[in-house]
């Protein structure tokens, strides 16, 4: 017959499963310390610019785009709609800790310069930049061309 196992009260308690990050009221995910580098990618198309910040493994922190920021029809393809959008991305990744990033442009819009300008006069350290922009090597018959 085996003895019965003495249990003390200070005896250490099972450690507790993992819990989901918790949620901030209206629904928001609560901030999160990430490293201090990040990529910023930056797809200027000929209507809109879309700014989106990730840490390095691709997962999204900071969003931003010109109609976001408040810019409707055509003037959100302005180089001026591109930093606001810029600049309100570039704060919201510096407040979860985002010092550097990583510049990724995509897309042949009006914005890019302006967007990338407005990350660096946000605080963030642009480490290098990159255009990815896809080149088809004679993939789709692009648009005809506009007479105006």
């Amino acid at each position: 017959m085996t003895a019965p196992i003495p249990t003390t009260p200070d005896a250490p308690a099972a450690p507790a499963a993992p819990t989901a990050p918790a949620k901030a009221p209206g629904g928001k995910r609560a901030k999160k310390i990430v490293e201090s580098e990040g990529i910023a990618h930056i797809s200027a198309t000929f209507n809109n610019v879309l700014i989106t910040i990730t840490d390095m493994k691709g997962n999204a922190l900071a969003w931003g785009t010109a109609g976001k920021a408040g810019f409707k029809g055509s003037k959100k393809s302005t180089p001026f709609a591109a930093t606001v959008a810029a600049e309100g991305a570039g704060r919201e990744a510096m407040n979860l800790g985002v010092r550097r990033v990583h510049v990724r442009v995509q897309g042949p819009g009006s914005g890019r310069e302006s967007a990338i300008q407005a990350l660096a006069s946000v605080g963030l350290r642009v480490v290098s930049i990159r255009d990815v922009t896809p080149i088809p090597h004679n993939g789709c018959r692009p648009p005809k061309k506009r007479r105006v």
